[in-house]
């Protein structure tokens, strides 16, 4: 071999070696390189939406690339879940799950759902929002004991609406009606706004939603909440009592809304996501607009969320089935 030659190919040798190699796909250096989705399967302006783009402004400045939240409502989250659930594991689309609406569609054959809990990967819960009982302002119903006994003496008559079939409101109205030994007459609708403007507008005589919902307006007069749905009073509004306090242990009912991404996320982009999302949760400003949009934090991890997601699926598969009777 001439000496050219030599030279020529000890410098090729030497390009192999120094040249980047090809990923594999699985490490995390580098990520992102491009703006995250996230997902929302609600309307804007309800507070799952409102919560994801608090932590999202926050975490994409801790990412270096902007986080774009995506709203794509419809058939109680049935639609944006199920497009969700397609999009490729890669870090680039992340989505909320709000728990137990998300358990129940799987749950439920009818809704025919084409992902099943198992296809998530989950990586931090942001929210426990409890569950609350209300009405408009001026109702005639003052308290919790006034809107049994009106179900009561008229079974299926008075009105009593949802955020959506099978979410935790509809199963929360499941539970009044077990422990209580009434009926009421279920109207489902879409989304707290839809709620709001049915009950203000005199349609609906009674709601089940969250906290976080109306927390705001119940302090400015629009609506009186007779009751939250959780064995401790929300520091939201503490003057309301619990179903515990009236004498309903058993009804108690929350909301949680979590990140996850597609099954199959490798663990390194895992791991940075939840490392990136936790401290920004933990942003004394993430804290402070959460704490002024009456949304209470609750913030599990990796193993600890997966757990939460099985344990609420079994609650969840009970009332799906009182639910599927009637």
């Amino acid at each position: 071999m001439s000496l050219r030659a030599g030279c020529v190919a000890l410098a090729l040798a030497v390009s192999v070696v120094l040249l980047p190699q090809p990923s594999n796909g699985q490490g995390a250096e580098g990520f992102p390189r491009r703006q995250i989705q996230l997902w929302v399967a609600a309307p804007a302006g309800g507070p799952t939406d409102v919560g994801a783009r608090i932590v999202a402004s926050i975490a994409e400045k801790l990412l270096g690339q902007p986080m774009v939240v995506v709203n794509k409502p419809g058939a109680g989250g049935q639609v944006g879940i199920t497009e969700f659930t397609r999009q490729k594991a890669d870090g680039y689309n992340i989505g909320f799950v709000f728990l137990p609406g998300v358990n129940t569609i799987v749950l439920d054959p009818e809704r025919k759902a084409v992902f099943t809990m198992d296809d998530f990967t989950p990586l931090i819960n942001q929210v426990l929002d409890p569950g609350v009982i209300w009405v408009k302002a001026d109702s005639p119903y003052k308290t919790l004991d006034d809107l049994v006994r009106a179900a009561r003496k008229e079974p299926s008559k008075v009105t009593a609406c949802t955020t959506g079939i099978l979410g935790d409101d509809h199963l929360a109205i499941l539970m009044l009606e077990e422990a209580a030994k009434v009926k009421f007459r279920i109207v489902h609708l879409e989304g707290a706004a839809g709620q709001l403007t049915a009950i203000l507008g005199g349609h609906v005589e009674s709601a089940f939603d969250n906290v976080g919902s109306v927390a705001k307006r119940a302090k400015s007069g629009e609506v009186r909440i007779l009751a939250t749905m959780d064995p401790e009073r929300s520091k939201f509004v503490p003057d309301v009592p619990t179903t515990k306090e009236l004498g309903y242990p058993s009804v108690v009912s929350n909301s949680t809304r979590g990140i996850v991404a597609p099954k199959g996320l490798p663990a390194p982009i895992a791991q940075k996501l939840r490392a990136a999302l936790r401290q920004a949760m933990e942003d004394p400003e993430h804290i402070r607009r959460m704490e002024e949009t009456g949304l209470a934090l609750k913030l599990m991890e990796g193993d600890e969320y997966a757990k939460y997601i099985k344990d609420i699926h079994a609650r969840a598969a009970k009332y799906t089935e009182v639910a599927k009777r009637q």
